[in-house]
């Protein structure tokens, strides 16, 4: 994982190279949902502490059915969007080298999400919380980009 963040198409090039495995594929996926899922807590805490009309049990609940349960059926679809957009601007991958660039791209930057919600948690709204997200979401874009264009690029696994 900290290979990635200093050349994040060589590495998915490796996993793409170990070739198509989709367990590992939902493993990276699920472990990237649990630790964004985990990232949520102290911002869950937060608001419960502030509003005791929510339990904090309700929110870690409804995180959970969201993070858990929800967006791995929509990282599914957006990966296949990805997949498609890039076939439409002569992609020659696959569609488990578009899942897995999204997947490794969300596992790879969930320590920065850690870091985003620790920081919601405690700080709260302000310039560090801004500082933190911007970083997240960038580094998550700059993942997904490079691993997505290392994987349609034709250099990966092909079928």
């Amino acid at each position: 994982m900290v290979r990635t963040y200093r050349a994040p198409r060589r590495v998915l090039s490796t996993k793409l190279a170990a070739g198509k495995r989709e367990d590992r594929a939902f493993a990276t996926l699920f472990g990237a949902c649990l630790l964004i899922f985990i990232s949520r807590w102290p911002v869950a805490a937060r608001q419960s502490f502030y509003d005791d009309t929510v339990p904090f049990e309700a929110l870690v609940g409804g995180q959970m059915m969201a993070l858990i349960f929800i967006f791995p059926l929509i990282a599914y679809v957006l990966a296949a969007l990805s997949h498609v957009v890039a076939r439409i601007f002569g992609g020659k991958g696959t569609w488990f080298g578009a899942r897995l660039a999204l997947f490794w791209a969300l596992l790879a930057a969930s320590p920065l999400w850690l870091l985003y919600g620790l920081t919601e948690g405690f700080i709260g709204p302000g310039p560090a919380h801004d500082l933190t997200g911007v970083l997240a979401l960038g580094a998550f874009l700059v993942f997904w980009i490079s691993g997505l264009w290392e994987a349609e690029t034709g250099q990966g696994v092909t079928q």
